[in-house]
């Protein structure tokens, strides 16, 4: 487990949406940070424009710096598909992964649909490393539906050992029409390529009890052979749980020792959200969205090692 003597120090909000800016004119949601050279992060914003179509674009922020500034380009990174396709209207949840020269941007898609508010999808994209011109590897998504899995699949979080490892949002059931409420929660996959991938239906975090009905958005970080996974858990509104495991596929769920909540109050008082939590130096960091889906900003903590 993670060393609980020491506790998340939030930083405060780093970004918030911008009307001058088409991309991240209504929101600021789930984000991805890579390393550029020392402190200087890259990160990867789920944005939505004045049409509630997310869109993703980048930032950075240098960590060394006391003001955590942080720096917008004013274009997209990766935009919305093809009409008619998995994701057209709307690309968010990005994580990037390199590999032999490559970045991996593995994405969710969204598309509205009739009875239900829409379907998701996940999608991936190729750059040359550090590039950012991403190509879809297929305008199809990369894990389709099964029996087992005949919804929607979401964010997901990738890890490239002696075989690729994600943990992905798999959609269990929608409720009644009248409430619209979709019940989800964290499976495993591997893949030899990143791209094909195997899933055995196996569930790592599960429904804890009836107040519960959305388990998602992983971010995992493997410390001394341990595997630690932040993703959010909701039952009124969106917190943020915490899981250890050795194999990456059985897990310990201990949101007791998550040590991140809302504030008393402000832009992350009523939720807590879409955390994505990375490693500089001796502290983990952790990006995360407040009240409603990122519509009040994003926000960094961290926390000693």
């Amino acid at each position: 487990m993670i060393n609980n003597n020491y506790k998340w120090e939030k930083l405060g909000r780093i970004l918030k949406s911008d009307p001058s800016i088409d991309w991240m004119s209504t929101f600021t949601g789930p984000s991805f940070a890579t390393q550029i050279k020392n402190g200087k992060f890259k990160l990867y914003i789920t944005g939505r424009d004045d049409k509630n179509r997310s869109i993703i674009g980048k930032a950075t922020i240098d960590l060394d710096s006391s003001d955590l500034k942080v720096v917008v380009d004013p274009k997209p990174v990766f935009n919305i598909g093809e009409l008619g396709c998995f994701d057209e209207n709307g690309v968010s949840y990005p994580i990037i992964v390199e590999s032999e020269g490559e970045d991996f941007m593995y994405y969710v898609g969204w598309v509205p649909t009739v009875l239900t508010p829409f379907q998701n999808f996940t999608g991936l994209a190729k750059s040359l490393k550090g590039k950012d011109r991403f190509t879809r590897v297929s305008r199809a998504p990369i894990l389709e539906r099964t029996n087992d899995e005949p919804f929607s699949s979401g964010s997901v979080y990738v890890i490239k050992e002696k075989v690729w490892k994600m943990w992905y949002t798999s959609f269990l059931r929608w409720g009644e029409e009248t409430e619209h409420k979709h019940f989800y929660v964290i499976k495993y996959a591997e893949s030899k390529d990143g791209i094909n991938w195997t899933r055995n239906n196996e569930i790592c975090i599960d429904i804890e009890n009836d107040s519960e009905y959305a388990i998602g958005k992983p971010s995992v970080v493997k410390l001394n052979d341990i595997y630690h996974m932040w993703y959010v858990y909701r039952g009124e509104q969106y917190r943020i749980g915490y899981a250890h495991s050795e194999d990456g596929k059985k897990w310990t769920r201990a949101d007791q020792l998550a040590d991140i909540d809302v504030s008393s109050e402000g832009w992350d008082s009523k939720a807590i959200s879409y955390p994505h939590v990375f490693q500089y130096n001796d502290y983990l960091y952790m990006l995360y969205c407040g009240n409603n889906y990122g519509k009040e900003g994003l926000g960094l903590a961290r926390r000693k090692i």
